[in-house]
This record gives structure tokens, C-alpha cells and sequence, in this order.
């Protein structure tokens, strides 16, 4: 069975009230151009007996553009979103999609089987599916009768 651990996972009315603020903030007091929020690429997180599951929304980015770290319980994303080039007299009406580098790092409730862990790209979601090492799995112990 899967358990969701994304972030505001509990609160999620709260959460997403909280990033729409701070990017208003950015907004307000950033400028005109978007950078990647702090959270960026969005995530879900779902984790079970025999590993986890990470979807990561990055439209617009190439999947070479991509690198994926794994070293024990921790995952790390990074990449870039290049800004878009319409043509050369075309000027900015509205730019609501942020541009630029990126770092995404989540810790899991385990350790990771990285030599059997895999992703696949579609749509622009990124797919991980991150399998326990057979030692971290949990076991049900029985008891001997004495």
C-alpha cells in the first residue's frame, strides 16, 4: 500500500494558500521575469513496503536536460528551463512561466536500491521508481514457542 508523503501532504489548503502568497511576493517585489520557485519542479511522493514512486512536473524541459541523484535516502533533481524564443521582434505580453536553473532535493523514509532504481519521461512528467534494498525491507518475525 501506497502512503502520499508529498510536502503540505497533511495541509494542503495551507501549503498551496503559502506558495501563492510567496510568489505574489515575488512578483510584487522580483521584477518582471519568473524565476524557478524554491519548490519547483512539483512533486507527489508515494512510499510502500518495496519502494517509492516520484512524479515530477517538468513540462518544457528535455529529459537530457535532467540529472537525477540518488545516494541512500536522499533524491536530487536538478536541471535547467530555458526561457522561450518566439522570434526575434516579438516582445513580452505576459511570461507566467518561470525560467531557469533548478535543485529539487527529498529525503525518503529509506534507503534506496540505486543500482535498480529507473526513470522514464512522459508528457512531460518525470517518472522514479526507487525499489528498497532487500535488507531494508521490513519482516515479520515470528515468535517460536518456547
Amino acid at each position: 500500500m501506497l502512503t502520499d508523503l508529498a510536502l503540505g501532504g497533511r495541509w494542503p489548503e495551507v501549503a498551496r494558500d503559502m506558495r501563492r502568497l510567496q510568489e505574489e511576493m515575488n512578483r510584487a517585489f522580483g521584477g518582471f521575469r519568473l524565476a524557478v520557485p524554491a519548490e519547483y519542479p512539483p512533486v507527489n511522493v508515494w512510499a510502500g513496503a518495496d519502494g517509492a514512486i516520484i512524479t515530477a512536473e517538468v513540462p518544457g524541459v528535455a529529459p537530457d536536460q535532467i540529472d537525477i541523484t540518488v545516494h541512500q535516502d536522499t533524491v536530487t533533481l536538478r536541471g535547467k528551463r530555458e526561457p522561450a524564443a518566439p522570434g526575434k521582434d516579438a516582445t513580452v505580453h505576459r511570461e507566467e512561466r518561470a525560467t531557469g536553473s533548478f535543485a529539487r532535493t527529498l529525503v525518503l523514509p529509506f534507503r534506496v536500491d540505486s543500482e535498480k532504481a529507473s526513470a522514464r519521461f512522459e508528457r512531460g512528467v518525470l517518472i522514479l521508481e526507487l525499489p528498497r534494498p532487500p535488507a531494508d525491507k521490513p519482516r515479520q518475525i515470528k515468535i517460536n514457542p518456547a
